[in-house]
């Protein structure tokens, strides 16, 4: 039966529970067994269900880590703890919200088809009620679009627009509404960027305030070096490359549970891509003032990204030195999976420096896979499938690893990202010379044209903290979701690029980036 209800029964004595199964397969739904928690793990990432039955005492995995980990993965899964005492904590537990409710062994066949009804019931009328609240809103978050928005407000109604993402997975009506003013939401966002961001640049000399937003090259100096001047442990700074929001809080689920979290944002600096952004961090300097301090950095070409940021450490030496902080510091940057295999069996030795700064490569090259590879693409077809896979990453990962060790020391972890990434879906012809770079949502050169609507046009580079590279050089920042061909083969390249995961340009999800400060809670 296709549209059977879906129930997962993981118990190591399901055997004897075979009537059981027959009874609800009888009833119409489609029933799925394991016999231990890795199991039912596994089945809870791989496919869709409706309900989990949940043996509590398993060998192994016992039942209350399993439920952690299927929270973990999918927290919205209605879980039924089945036990052979009622205890206290089972009750604690359900009014948590981790249970959704727990039966006493021996049960019988009756007692598990009426607490399936209910939890199915609950389970559409909660998500008609998620897609309502949407409908809702929809007229309250289309006025705001109209009306002139601060960053913060800007930040408010990306976070507004994420949780819709994340809760209306399974309504593809809703789902198609939220998408459309999700685009609309970009385009007016464009333009804010457009009309503030050279304010933000000439008011650098201030602190951020109500007029503007913390930028890419302040994050060191307002999230990292408070907690070095603390001496309250040693103090871990992960930059995962190209990490957008709503990724961050799949990754955010499985930590919380060995983390305390304080969470922030900040804005990403123009162009959001790798050599600016990137070394905007590590050095407290924007591009402009970058190519004054250091002009080694930009005398590499500019398709060179990783010869662009191979300066970091030394970047990050010279801003600490600026801001008289006496401090040990190690530099790590993980590109291949070996690296990170070797990384997490050795993490401990980063608390042995008053800062380690590691830089995670990961994201960013799925994201390129995606656009790379068609078994990629295919595994990620869509926003939410792509979310999916780095959260599956994530889970399996040796990062994942590095940091729940790091749980059980005194060190507080600084987690952010240097550039988020969209979904380009729309092209826009560009015109300009052979020097002209070759980045798709970016580019610099002389004379440079494309539609006035789909892109920022800086023509002084310097109003935006870019550094000018040659005499006339200008720039262009996409907007929304558009990538720039050139007419030569345009239909070509327009098929080759469409769809593909792009950094670079100006939107809430390339821009809008997550920051955040975790103690252990241990």
């Amino acid at each position: 039966m296709p549209d059977a209800p879906r129930i997962l029964w993981a118990d190591d004595e399901i055997d004897l529970l075979r009537p059981h199964l027959i009874f609800l397969e009888d009833k119409g739904y489609d029933v799925v067994s394991v016999t231990n928690g890795a199991d039912a793990v596994e089945q809870v990432r791989a496919h869709p269900f409706e309900v989990v039955l949940l043996d509590e005492q398993m060998p192994g995995m016992d039942g209350l880590e399993t439920l952690s980990r299927i929270k973990g993965v999918r927290p919205e899964v209605p879980v039924v703890m089945v036990t052979k005492s009622e205890e206290e904590r089972l009750m604690e537990e359900a009014l948590g919200g981790q249970i959704s409710d727990y039966l006493t062994k021996p049960v019988n066949p009756s007692q598990i088809l009426l607490t399936c009804k209910r939890l199915l019931e609950q389970s559409k009328l909660r998500q008609e009620s998620l897609s309502q609240r949407y409908l809702q809103s929809f007229n309250r978050i289309a006025q705001r679009l109209r009306e002139p928005l601060s960053h913060a407000e800007w930040v408010a109604l990306y976070k507004e627009l994420v949780r819709y993402d994340l809760e209306l997975e399974g309504d593809e009506g809703a789902r198609e509404i939220l998408d459309d003013q999700f685009r609309d939401a970009n385009r007016v966002f464009g333009d804010f960027v457009e009309d503030d961001y050279a304010d933000w640049i000439a008011d650098i000399g201030r602190a951020p305030d109500e007029e503007r937003p913390v930028l890419s090259h302040e994050v060191v100096e307002r999230y990292v070096l408070p907690e070095v001047e603390r001496e309250a442990g040693p103090v871990i700074f992960f930059v995962i490359d190209c990490m957008r929001y709503d990724q961050w809080l799949e990754f955010e689920k499985l930590l919380r549970p060995h983390y305390d979290i304080d969470f922030d944002f900040y804005y990403g600096i123009l162009p959001t891509a790798t050599p600016y952004a990137r070394n905007a961090i590590f050095s407290g300097l924007l591009p402009r003032d970058m190519t004054e301090r250091f002009p080694q950095v930009w005398a590499m070409a500019e398709e060179d990204e990783h010869s662009r940021n191979q300066y970091e450490e030394a970047l990050l030496h010279d801003q600490l030195d600026r801001h008289h902080v006496d401090a040990s510091i190690r530099y790590d940057k993980l590109i291949a999976t070996e690296d990170g295999r070797t990384f997490a069996q050795q993490v401990n030795n980063l608390t042995q420096h008053d800062l380690a700064a590691v830089v995670v490569n990961f994201v960013d090259i799925l994201a390129h896979s995606r656009s790379d590879s068609d078994v990629i693409k295919e595994l990620a077809p869509d926003e939410q499938a792509y979310r999916a896979l780095t959260r599956t990453w994530f889970e399996h990962s040796w990062l994942y690893d590095a940091l729940r060790d790091l749980a059980r020391t005194d060190a507080t972890v600084v987690i952010t990202t240097d550039h988020g990434a969209i979904r380009s879906l729309r092209s826009t012809k560009v015109i300009g010379d052979r020097e002209t770079s070759t980045a798709l949502r970016y580019k610099y050169g002389r004379n440079l044209k494309c539609d006035e609507q789909d892109a920022i046009f800086v023509k002084d580079p310097e109003v935006f903290g870019l550094p000018p590279h040659n005499m006339n050089t200008n720039y262009i920042i996409a907007k929304e979701d558009y990538y720039f061909v050139y007419p030569t083969n345009f239909h070509h390249y327009e098929r080759l690029y469409r769809d593909t995961m792009q950094h670079g340009g100006a939107s809430l999800q390339e821009m809008i980036l997550p920051v955040a400060t975790m103690r252990s809670k241990s």
